[in-house]
């Protein structure tokens, strides 16, 4: 739980992979921000293609509080990282399948200019490097640009976790209370203090 991003795309070209790195890299690295270089160069006889090898290619970085964010492909061209490779990867279940190439990364911890820094980022990442990607924003600043809406999302999303906080430590389940019946009854005292 916590405000997140998600994103999915494809690199346009194979050529842009290491311009690619060397400028997300040249960024974090201003911030201060952790990085980590994957594979620097897609294998010619699968970019583009549907089938895909155990590598990663591209960046990925970690601001202060915040998930680890991924500008990074399989062999294919298509945005994934290592988690999404290990637990999705060659798998036969197409409803699963699909998350191979879903990314998200939870910003609430990291707090609202992270959120929007990363975002703007991103914006700029698609127009010089990226094709067919799309991004959904829980914030609203992807689609709206709009950073009031973002601050009063993020205070929603903080408030919603204190509540859930001090529900959880104020709160305890009663003797012989099934889980489900707990759960149910934060939810409801809750949706009561905020309604």
């Amino acid at each position: 739980m916590g405000l997140s991003f998600h994103y999915s795309g494809s690199i346009a070209k194979p050529e842009y992979l290491n311009e690619l790195i060397h400028e997300v890299r040249d960024i974090v690295s201003v911030l201060g921000w952790e990085y980590f270089v994957h594979e620097n160069q897609f294998p010619e006889e699968l970019f583009g293609r549907p089938d895909y090898n155990n590598s990663i290619y591209g960046i990925s970085f970690t601001p202060p509080h915040c998930e680890t964010v991924s500008v990074s492909f399989l062999s294919n061209g298509r945005i994934s990282d290592e988690t999404h490779l290990l637990f999705y990867g060659k798998n036969e279940t197409q409803t699963e399948q699909k998350y191979l190439y879903m990314l998200s990364v939870k910003t609430q911890f990291a707090g609202v200019a992270v959120h929007q820094f990363i975002i703007e980022l991103f914006r700029h990442l698609n127009k010089k490097y990226f094709f067919d990607f799309s991004l959904f924003d829980e914030g609203k600043y992807w689609e709206t640009g709009d950073e009031e809406i973002l601050k009063t999302t993020f205070k929603k999303y903080t408030d919603l976790l204190d509540n859930f906080s001090f529900a959880f430590e104020n709160f305890p389940a009663q003797p012989g209370e099934k889980i489900g019946s707990y759960l149910e009854r934060i939810f409801l005292m809750i949706k009561k203090s905020t309604d």
